[in-house]
């Protein structure tokens, strides 16, 4: 899995040391896997998945953003193997413009190709918050 990252709300990609804590997200139309973690460690946990649809999950991840307090999200965007983009890009995408949107922090993008598999693969009970927790150490592995 390669770690793309992109910040949504800058065009620089390097992430601000004070960005420390980081809940991370597995977008789905049903569920949305949900991780947390720290720079610090460079470990992810899992969280509960959020099952819910449309307009529905926004109040369970405020809740979530409430709980943990991060000081940046981070999302995972599926491309196909090849790296072009699919349906599930666009709509990953747009959960992430929309996550900056209503609570106002930085949202980085990290290339997830193949996070579910790996996740079933290693044998997690919920494969969506074990995609979550691998797109975040990913991500946290990055970091310089």
């Amino acid at each position: 899995m390669r770690c793309h990252l992109q910040g949504i709300a800058e065009l620089d990609t390097t992430v601000p040391l004070n960005h420390g804590s980081f809940l991370a997200f597995d977008f789905g139309l049903k569920r949305t896997g949900v991780a947390v973690g720290n720079r610090m460690l460079r470990t992810a946990t899992p969280q509960a998945t959020v099952r819910a649809e449309g307009d529905a999950r926004w109040p369970l991840i405020a809740a979530r953003i409430a709980e943990w307090q991060p000081d940046a999200l981070v999302i995972g965007v599926p491309f196909h193997p090849d790296g072009a983009e699919h349906e599930n890009t666009v709509r990953a995408r747009r959960f992430a413009r929309q996550l900056r949107g209503r609570f106002g922090l930085t949202v980085y993008e990290v290339d997830e190709r193949y996070s579910t598999t790996e996740a079933h693969a290693n044998g997690a009970r919920d494969a969506d918050a074990a995609a979550a927790a691998i797109i975040l150490e990913q991500f946290l592995r990055s970091l310089s």
